[in-house]
């Protein structure tokens, strides 16, 4: 028997993921911003170190937490 998985709505998704996206590049950029980003390299080499702590802080941090504060309106 094959069971159906529910998955939330896309437009949900993407509400809870920008929740979570916008405060965190905020803060990296207030605290770590001020270093990064008046250095003379190139850009790609800027945004490294700020996606490489935004993309750890979410899948560890923030997604597991928005994930139980909006996990049963996202199922609706």
């Amino acid at each position: 028997m094959s069971e159906k998985i529910k998955k939330p709505q896309r437009w949900k998704m993407a509400v809870v993921i920008w929740l979570g996206i916008y405060p965190t590049i905020t803060v990296v950029l207030a605290t770590i911003g001020q270093y990064i980003l008046p250095l003379h390299i190139p850009i790609y080499l800027k945004t490294l170190p700020i996606t490489l702590i935004v993309v750890s802080v979410m899948v560890f941090v923030v997604l597991p937490l928005l994930h139980k504060v909006f996990g049963k309106w996202m199922m609706r």
